[in-house]
């Protein structure tokens, strides 16, 4: 039986509709599941939303309408944006679920066991936008004096009864963990935050609300409701089956990895760690923080009007194009910036010049010259020479891919695209048609097969393309004739209004 890999992306927070940080983000992760599949592992891959918290339930007050309402006209939008850009996840989790209220009361009752948790008031400085508790020590000031988040989003004083667990208890064990396992947080600058963090100190953490009642309730304490980071957290167990040991449990857990954005890394990295380990359940092996995306270099907000819909950018460039762009633009774990023309000089330069142009090419000689039968691969040295570059390439993209670093990956893969390209340059079937046709064939041949292993690397960026070509191909085996190929990436265009922006 194949190995099993388990990834998670963090759970989207369904208070407005998606943008495109999170489509960057569900894009990755189909990435690396669908490469991790391609190296024969059994792979599990859960997606989802988080839609409990202060936040929906004043937005559903806004409105007008009841929070589960809104709950599920917006979970809706995240899982249509997930269906359009070929994400492919086994299961898209809600926190509103039945099964998911079991789990989060399950691993609460596990932490209350273990003596960890306890009813006291809070008093202190809450960000309803980020859902999340901040020292006075942690605020900075804003332009008008006020005070905020490090995230720069308002708070306010809150004061309730609430039941806290033992945080600080879980200082020295996290420390521990840290040092033991340095791939445990991804990549090093996230690692290195942590650490600092918790160096500083752990207090213990309010982990239920009074104030509203959207929410799993706290077992025995039924005005109380579960803090929604602990109960958003808990939707990577509940995905495998937890509480119960079922055949899912026992075969993914504990998760590969954790794909989330670099704002809730102390929520991954500090909170879900020593949650679990006061529950008795076995870490996840690691949590990678990847970078924000960027508008032009700026942060996208609403305020500002830059906030840009991911389904109208699939529209306007295409699905495998957006993904293609985003994973070959963006050094994976930093932060990166995308614009409208950006995305169409990266796609036509390198899409639909040099790795289209080149399947195109082969493909059309093939079905105009030789009846669309596909010929042998030569054996001369400049044909052997150029498979070893192919091969090569596709092992670094390999190499890369299983250490996340997409963008070296992609550049390995065209350069050996480029290779393809100056050797039929060099070769020139078209003139060898008319002077030498065995060698014609050779060099078709030899593309062909080139052609097909650098689809197969780059399958997992763009895989209706990469299917529909090797498709194409594999149409001719058997001696039998392919069909007329089609252009896999017509050019793209700026639209004048995009001209206008740019």
């Amino acid at each position: 039986m194949s190995e099993p890999f388990y990834i998670t992306t963090a759970i989207s927070y369904p208070n407005g509709p998606p943008h495109i940080g999170h489509a960057y983000e569900a894009i990755a992760a189909d990435v690396i599941a669908r490469f991790q599949r391609s190296q024969g592992r059994d792979v599990r891959f859960q997606t989802g939303t988080d839609e409990h918290g202060l936040k929906m339930a004043q937005t559903a007050r806004a409105e007008g309408i009841e929070p589960r309402a809104l709950a599920d006209r917006m979970s809706l939008l995240f899982r249509e944006m997930c269906d359009t850009l070929n994400v492919s996840y086994d299961r898209f989790i809600r926190t509103s679920q039945p099964d998911h209220y079991r789990a989060s009361q399950a691993i609460w009752k596990a932490m209350e066991e273990r003596g960890d948790l306890y009813l006291d008031r809070y008093e202190g400085w809450y960000s309803v936008r980020d859902e999340a508790y901040y020292e006075e020590d942690e605020l900075v000031p804003g332009e008008d004096g006020e005070k905020l988040s490090p995230q720069g989003t308002p708070v306010e004083w809150t004061v309730e009864e609430s039941w806290f667990f033992r945080l600080s208890k879980y200082q020295q064990p996290l420390l521990d963990l840290y040092a033991a396992k340095p791939e445990f947080i991804r990549p090093d600058s996230r690692r290195n935050e942590v650490v600092r963090f918790v160096e500083g100190g752990l207090k213990d953490l309010s982990i239920s609300r009074t104030s509203f009642d959207w929410g799993v309730p706290v077992p025995g304490s039924d005005n109380h409701v579960m803090y929604v980071w602990l109960d958003a957290l808990t939707n990577y167990i509940t995905g495998l089956g937890y509480p119960d040991e079922t055949e899912l449990w026992k075969r993914y857990w504990p998760a590969d990895v954790h794909l989330i954005g670099k704002d809730v890394v102390r929520f991954h990295a500090v909170y879900w760690p020593a949650f679990l380990m006061s529950a008795g359940i076995d870490l996840p092996k690691m949590i990678y923080g990847h970078g924000f995306l960027l508008s032009r270099g700026e942060k996208m907000s609403k305020s500002v009007g830059n906030v840009v819909d991911p389904l109208a950018l699939a529209q306007g460039f295409g699905v495998d194009q957006l993904r293609y762009f985003l994973m070959r633009e963006v050094t994976f774990g930093q932060d990166g910036s995308y614009s409208a023309e950006a995305i169409v000089n990266r796609v036509n330069a390198e899409l639909a010049n040099s790795f289209g142009n080149l399947a195109q090419r082969t493909l059309s000689m093939i079905f105009k010259n030789l009846e669309g039968i596909i010929p042998a691969a030569g054996d001369a040295a400049e044909d052997k020479d150029l498979l070893q570059k192919v091969d090569q390439a596709c092992a670094e993209l390999t190499q890369r891919f299983g250490d996340y670093a997409f963008s070296v990956g992609l550049e390995a893969w065209m350069g050996a695209v480029f290779a393809c390209n100056a050797y039929i340059d060099a070769q020139a079937p078209w003139a060898l048609r008319k002077t030498d046709p065995e060698r014609m064939m050779a060099v078709l041949g030899t593309l062909v097969v080139a052609v097909r292993k650098l689809t197969e690397a780059v399958a997992p960026v763009i895989p209706a393309s990469a299917e529909k070509l090797l498709a194409h191909i594999d149409s001719g085996k058997a001696g039998q004739p392919i069909a007329q190929p089609q252009p896999l990436f017509p050019r793209l265009e700026l639209s004048e209004d995009e001209e206008a922006a740019a």
